[in-house]
């Protein structure tokens, strides 16, 4: 795996935590966007770990990063490490798929399987998001949206869980056996149960992933 982190103390904090792992071999560590891509097209890491704020701008060329490598090398996971718990970070990590990737706040990091765990999640193909990131976009729309999951029906609850690792309506509809367009219209129907029907399709998609893995823990 490849690291991405411009604080030195930062950096080598997180490369002790990853070496405590001996099935995580750390090719690079980085301290901004130019050596990370580079970085991973030399190594072609399974997984990258970076930080959200790095040089040249110091603004979000972690989520910039992701979402070049969604492009570029989609089957490469990524983990963003970030000091904010405002969930628009995380909904622009995501709005193209949560599959193979995790957004961790970096207090999270005082327990080290925090981040060894988001990394093989990742690399496998599964998303993590911190529940702190979780819990303030569920609360920010009222705190009861996460219970209207149980309003949904038990096959629009399948799809939904289709949806949080990341799958497109045409593989959930191969995986559930419907056809598109019955899938399309769960995804209606679970959108307006979750309150989400004046929201930008990518960001209500998301939203509703994220409303789902805080009540589920999926």
């Amino acid at each position: 795996m490849v690291l991405a982190e411009d604080s030195y103390l930062v950096r080598e904090g997180v490369r002790r935590l990853l070496e405590t792992d001996p099935d995580i071999e750390l090719t690079s560590c980085c301290v901004d966007l130019d050596s990370l891509l580079a970085a991973v097209e030399r190594d072609r890491p399974d997984v990258v770990v970076t930080d959200i704020r790095m040089p040249p701008r110091n603004t979000d060329e972690g989520i910039q990063a992701a979402a070049r490598l969604r492009d570029e090398y989609p089957e490469i996971g990524v983990v963003v490490l970030s000091q904010h718990d405002e969930p628009e970070y995380a909904l622009r990590l995501l709005e193209r798929g949560s599959a193979r990737r995790a957004y961790l706040l970096k207090d999270s990091l005082n327990d080290p399987t925090h981040l060894t765990a988001a990394v093989r999640e990742v690399a496998r193909g599964g998303s993590v998001i911190d529940p702190k990131v979780v819990e303030t976009l569920v609360a920010a729309r009222g705190r009861q949206a996460g219970s209207k999951v149980q309003e949904l029906t038990e096959r629009e609850r399948d799809v939904l869980s289709e949806m949080a690792q990341g799958r497109n309506n045409d593989t959930i509809a191969e995986r559930l056996h419907l056809s598109v367009r019955m899938v399309e219209k769960h995804i209606n129907a679970i959108f307006s149960k979750l309150g989400l029907s004046e929201e930008k399709d990518v960001h209500r998609r998301v939203k509703a992933v994220l409303i789902y893995l805080s009540e589920t823990g999926d």
